[in-house]
This record gives C-alpha cells, structure tokens and sequence, in this order.
C-alpha cells in the first residue's frame, strides 16, 4: 500500500533543519548515519530466530554487569561502526566499558543504548536504540569529560523502535519532537507525526510492580492512590503499564500521555534507579520536553542533573505533566505521602 502522498523524507528534513541552523550540521550528520544503521538493524530483528538466537546469552558482561545477549553486541558493533561515518568524536555505549575515540578533528559526541529492551528480544516485543548528541568542549581535561555535561546542553536525541513499524523519533536542536517512520519499499524514512504537547493528565502508569516491597514510601503511596482508583484521592481509575522496554514505553506516552517511574529503591545498587543518564535518562527526557511533558529524577528536572561518571544511573519519572509533578509533591512533602494526598480528591489534580 503507499503511504501518505507528499510526506517529507529524513534527509529532506535535516537539510531543512541545517540551512536554517548550521551548527546542527554535525548532529544532523550522526541522525543520517544512525538512520541508516536502523534499517539494517530492523531488517536483522525482523527475521527473529530465522537468524539465530538473537536473546541468546554471551558469557560476557557489560560496562553495568549486566549479562550480554546476542544482539546487544550486534547492535553495539553495527551503530558504533555507523558513527565511524559521521563527524563524530567518540562513542560512549552500554557496552564499552570505556569511551571510544573515533574522530579526533569532530566536535560532537555520542552517547547510545545501542539495544534496549534486551529481555524482550525473542518474545517479538518492541525494542530499541537511543542515543544522544552533545557538543565536544575545547577544555575538556579527559575523554570523559566531554560526555559528563547536563542534559540540556544536548544538540539531538531519541531513539528508533523496533515493532510493527519502525521509527525513529527525535528531537534536534531547538526542534519540536518528531516521528519518522520507516517504508520498506525504498528503505527510508517518512515524516508521520509531529509530537505535542502531551496530554498533561493520563489514567494510565508505567512501573515494574514487581519491585512494590523495595519502593521508598512516597512512591508506593502514590501507586496506592493510583490502584485504588475512583474510590482513592485521585478519583478516577487507572491502568497499569509494563513492557519492559524503556522506547515501547516512551512511544506510547508520547502519543497518548501517561507516567513512567522507574526509582531508586532499597535494593543494593538500586538506590539511584536502574537507567543510565547519559544514554537512557537524558535523550528520553529532551524528547519528553520538548513534546510539552515533564521529566524528573523523581523531584528535581532530570535535565538540570550534572552527570559525574559515564555509565551513572538516575531514577526517571517522566510522561503527563500533572501526574510527574504530583510524584514530586508525594517525594518532596512528607505530609502528601503520609496523609495519602487528602487535598488531591477535592481539587482534581489529575482530572483529565
């Protein structure tokens, strides 16, 4: 079937977006190239285990300690050798314990995921890239350094998912947050859609309930409020989301809002969360922004965070503006959390 007549193509758009700007030159250039890479990429995950065991696992680690699968070293392999391509200066990944120096004369830096949703690989559940685009800085004392930056100083980010369509989603420059998505036909990609804003209220959540014992009280107190639904100070019922893949999550609250959470808790090493600043945390929060939604390290702008180690974790709350900002009061006022928010039934905070 054709697709919508008249719909401008990626290159199309970066062109467009580099005559108006052309410091977004090198950024637009590392969006071309990871593109690209996408393609091949979905062309590999749709043939699932006709190529192999894709989820199989290595007997190696990452940088985190976290058991390598099939195609996490794939992916890493296949996106770390499309920025060779582009004027970029070094790669921080999952996947390299280390930044790796690329291009010594470029002046951006890239940092990836290069797959994430590892788990879902053989359950045919959608997957994915993110990455993030940032200046090099001349003063710059190590490698390191240039990546530990807030995430506002980001030139691009985003991510590419893999499902039943795959797109890419991203944010450049002063930019709005935009949707291409792939055509098969010719291998490239079509604008879809152009984010924004986010519904600022949402009766749907985002969290891994199976961590509810380890959660700090605020944050089980406002899941209680959600779960009891019309009955509760929210006044309104709720459904719960978990995919367990950080893009099918975002993808989904982008389009029709909702929150994510994913704190920190009480588990050892989990204090400051599970996700990654540089490479998971920062690129989903500018998208976020950017498509009018908020997002946080529970009560703070994850944005604002400056990052002290490459492979640092943060905890991320991030969708509709009204519920991300309410998990802030829940964290921040200890009287929110142990009244179970008795003001919020009669005001509504989160009535759509």
């Amino acid at each position: 079937m054709p697709r919508i007549s008249g719909a401008q193509d990626l290159q199309a758009y970066l062109d467009q977006s580099v005559k108006a700007n052309a410091g977004l030159e090198s950024a637009a250039a590392v969006l071309v190239e990871v593109a690209a890479a996408a393609v091949k990429m979905s062309d590999l995950i749709g043939l699932g285990q006709l190529y192999g065991r894709l989820g199989a696992s290595r007997d190696s680690a990452n940088a985190d300690g976290d058991v390598q699968k099939e195609l996490d070293v794939l992916a890493n392999e296949m996106f770390v050798e499309a920025l060779r391509a582009a004027p970029v200066y070094a790669v921080v990944s999952e996947e390299l314990p280390e930044p790796l120096l690329l291009d010594p004369t470029a002046h951006v830096v890239v940092s990836m995921d290069p797959l994430d949703g590892s788990s879902n690989i053989d359950a045919n559940v959608s997957i994915g890239t993110i990455f993030s685009v940032l200046p090099t800085l001349p003063a710059a004392s190590s490698l390191d350094a240039h990546f530990l930056q807030p995430g506002r100083a980001q030139i691009a980010a985003g991510f590419v998912i893999y499902g039943p369509q795959t797109s890419i989603v991203f944010a450049l420059g002063a930019n709005a947050t935009e949707i291409f998505t792939l055509d098969r036909s010719d291998g490239r990609f079509y604008h879809a859609v152009t984010i924004g804003p986010i519904p600022r209220a949402s009766a749907e959540y985002a969290i891994n309930a199976s961590n509810y014992r380890h959660w700090e009280p605020s944050i089980r107190s406002f899941i209680e409020d959600c779960a009891r639904g019309a009955d509760g100070p929210m006044k309104r019922n709720y459904n719960m989301r978990w995919v367990a893949s950080l893009v099918a999550e975002a993808y989904r609250i982008l389009l029709r809002g909702g929150i994510f959470l994913y704190p920190g808790d009480q588990r050892p090493g989990y204090a400051d969360g599970r996700l990654r600043l540089l490479y998971e945390g920062n690129p989903i929060a500018l998208i976020v922004e950017r498509a009018g939604g908020v997002a946080t390290d529970g009560i703070e702008p994850l944005l604002d965070v400056v990052p002290t180690a490459i492979h640092q974790r943060a905890p991320l709350v991030f969708g509709s503006a009204e519920p991300v900002r309410l998990v802030a009061r829940y964290r921040s006022d200890p009287k929110v959390s142990a009244e179970r928010a008795p003001l919020f039934g009669a005001r509504g905070l989160i009535r759509g």
